[in-house]
């Protein structure tokens, strides 16, 4: 793909007479290096005074008016690849999906391909009219469990609005570090951390945000979690669950500062605690009415099996 960018410039002092016309537009627009600049003039995209020019070496003078097109290309992410979907419920107008542990749902730079998004476009070509491909919401990379798609344009937009206002219920099963004494509701504001700019944090002036927890099970100084989101920000479950000190298992990028593994050396299972591989976060039930037959729907995921095995070790 293609976008052109127009630029424009009047040379308004006399440093740069009888300067090549290309060192100065680089020097002008320093984001386009001279080469890129070079090449757009070569291609006839050059103005001075409204006058084409194709030479690069051309002298300018105060007072000439520079325009000048750049193509700037861009990588097509939306290619349909072939892959495995793990569909749990599908009608004319939506689908939801399990998601599997290291799968991206959309492209970007460091995943350009085999993410969620391309996967969709291979099923159903018809996707790439929708925005996202009809992606309603996102799971972090290793967080696994149910995402809902939409299979038109207004089903994606009536979608869109419920979960803008809270309509569709999400809920999550999470492996913490610690003993959890009871559940509540952590209601802390997020906002993308200063320093590591992958990360977020809480902090008073960031979003609101709102996240509630109960005990489902408790190991030895280990507890598995259900948890229901009200808001929907970025890592909101990992970063809320570290504010209060119990970050999830395997979180190599929301861990805590105090010694999360205290109490658990003595496990038999301790190196396999350890060195999860991931978070243990799992997106397990959905709740929402069809935005279009208005029936209910509920729709449950089990635990995937690396979940599953480290809590059938844990309890023997």
């Amino acid at each position: 793909m293609v976008d052109i960018i127009c630029l424009k410039k009047i040379i308004s002092t006399k440093k740069f007479n009888n300067y090549r016309v290309d060192k100065v537009l680089s020097k002008l627009f320093p984001k386009y290096s001279r080469s890129i600049i070079k090449k757009n003039i070569l291609k006839n995209y050059l103005y001075v005074n409204n006058v084409m020019i194709n030479s690069p070496d051309f002298k300018i003078f105060k007072g000439d008016i520079l325009k000048i097109k750049i193509e700037i290309y861009k990588k097509n992410f939306n290619i349909p690849e072939k892959m495995f979907l793990d569909i749990i419920y599908e009608d004319y107008y939506l689908l939801v999906i399990n998601k599997p542990s290291s799968l991206v749902v959309h492209p970007g730079l460091k995943n350009t391909t085999g993410t969620l998004l391309n996967g969709l476009l291979y099923y159903n070509i018809n996707m790439n009219k929708i925005p996202r491909a009809g992606i309603i919401h996102r799971l972090d990379k290793d967080t696994t469990g149910l995402i809902i798609v939409a299979k038109s344009v207004p089903s994606y937009f009536l979608l869109k609005k419920m979960m803008k206002e809270r309509e569709i219920i999400r809920k999550y099963q999470a492996l913490v570090y610690g003993c959890v004494i009871n559940g509540g509701i952590i209601n802390s504001p997020i906002i993308r951390d200063k320093i590591r700019r992958t990360c977020m944090t809480v902090n008073s002036i960031g979003k609101i945000s709102k996240t509630y927890y109960k005990i489902y099970k408790k190991f030895s100084n280990l507890t598995l979690l259900k948890l229901r989101l009200e808001t929907g920000r970025t890592h909101q479950i990992r970063v809320h669950l570290k504010s209060i000190n119990h970050p999830i298992v395997g979180d190599k990028k929301y861990k805590c500062n105090l010694n999360i593994f205290y109490g658990l050396e003595k496990n038999i299972y301790f190196k396999q605690i350890k060195n999860f591989h991931r978070q243990a976060l799992h997106a397990y039930k959905l709740i929402f009415i069809h935005p279009i037959t208005k029936k209910k729907i509920i729709l449950k995921s089990n635990l995937p099996k690396d979940i599953k095995n480290l809590i059938l070790n844990l309890k023997k």
